[in-house]
């Protein structure tokens, strides 16, 4: 796995957010990602250089345009250690139901059979 801890630095800012969302929808120059933002090119550019350096965005050269798109081996990082987490947390929910099931028996037994 890349380093997850640039990738969620990255991902913690909320413009840095906004810009991967707009790249969900296709690639886009600096311009383009600006003009939402009450920011300078210069600002959005410190941004995308904050994303590419973690991995979440490519940019290319196409003349005088550098446009950005997102890059799938980064989310894919991310997305493989949220897996990870989801796996645990079924499993843990699992135990949790077969605990609650193998109670279920005995605490209506200790109250002659009502429940509440």
């Amino acid at each position: 796995m890349s380093n997850l801890d640039s990738t969620f630095a990255a991902l913690a800012d909320p413009t840095r957010r906004a810009i991967l969302a707009r790249l969900a929808l296709g690639e886009a120059t600096v311009m383009e990602l600006a003009e939402p933002f009450e920011m300078t090119q210069p600002a959005v550019s410190r941004h995308l250089k904050v994303l590419e350096q973690a991995g979440l965005i490519v940019r290319r050269n196409e003349g005088t345009r550098r446009p950005s798109r997102l890059a799938k081996p980064g989310l894919d990082d991310v997305d493989q250690w949220l897996n990870m987490l989801r796996s645990a947390l079924t499993k843990n929910y699992d135990r949790l139901d077969k605990v609650l099931a193998d109670m279920a028996p005995d605490a209506i037994a200790d109250t002659g059979g009502k429940i509440g």
